[in-house]
């Protein structure tokens, strides 16, 4: 049995003050959202978010998705990755980062899943509160988690776009999953680290829970960062409501997620 109706969300993306070009992807689809933060410079870089995001963009379409199929498509968008290095020298290296968000069919119940690989991120509110559903993958992020710096000091730490994880690498590090069940009046952001470079925690929450018009949040959103400095491109989706309308409620059924793990690889972002 398939989920009903489709997500409300909108995508917002500014290529910044500084870069110029926009490396940067997002995507709405019926089912799935993702945004997309490539590396590798200009014509690679963009190339591999957006190809990242357009694997992904054929399973958005199903309403009978399952966990495994969103992790899946990430696998598969690394293998287009990689595919489309080989046939193009001038693209090897490219890599992105790719966090998603997708409804899904838990034991005949609706949920939310989210795949994540790299440093963009999906926050949660719920009652009011923000929560980060996705881990970083980055360096900061592990000298956080040893107690060598504190989320302060992370913010301006010359390593901050260092990520440790990403698409565009054969072997692949673990993609992180999280599958949870929807809660009424629950709304979702997707970003790129462009926003979170720029904006505090508590910024983003105020102008997150700010309205109901997904596409006029994720705007003031982008352009809050842009405002704040815009050293990087800014990509946000932003998901209102918990999308699944009269009757979505689920079972008191343990949530079922993989436990990051550490990965090797480093990649400037």
């Amino acid at each position: 049995m398939g989920t009903t109706g489709a997500i409300l969300a909108a995508v917002a993306t500014d290529v910044g003050r500084v870069r110029d070009h926009n490396e940067d992807a997002g995507l709405v689809t019926p089912h799935l959202v993702a945004v997309a933060d490539g590396m590798g410079g200009h014509a690679a870089g963009e190339v591999a978010a957006e190809l990242a995001v357009e694997t992904l963009r054929g399973i958005g379409a199903s309403d009978d998705l399952r966990p495994r199929d969103v992790v899946a498509g990430v696998l598969e968008a690394n293998r287009a990755i990689l595919e489309a290095a080989a046939r193009n020298p001038a693209q090897t290296g490219m890599a992105t980062t790719l966090a998603a968000l997708a409804r899904v069919t838990v034991g005949g119940a609706p949920h939310w899943a989210v795949a994540n690989i790299g440093d963009s991120r999906v926050y949660r509110v719920v009652d009011g509160g923000l929560t980060q559903v996705s881990q970083d993958h980055s360096e900061v992020a592990e000298l956080v988690s040893l107690g060598l710096l504190t989320s302060e000091e992370a913010l301006i730490h010359p390593a901050r776009n260092i990520v440790t994880r990403c698409l565009g690498r054969d072997p692949l590090e673990p993609v992180d999953s999280w599958v949870f069940p929807p809660h009424a009046g629950e709304r979702f952001l997707l970003c790129t680290d462009g926003l979170t470079n720029e904006l505090r925690d508590s910024t983003i929450a105020r102008l997150l829970t700010d309205g109901d018009d997904a596409q006029a949040i994720a705007d003031r959103l982008v352009t809050a960062a842009v405002e704040a400095g815009g050293r990087d491109n800014v990509t946000v989706v932003v998901v209102l409501g918990s999308s699944y309308g009269p009757g979505g409620e689920v079972e008191d059924e343990a949530d079922e997620e993989t436990a990051p793990r550490n990965g090797h690889s480093e990649v400037t972002s």
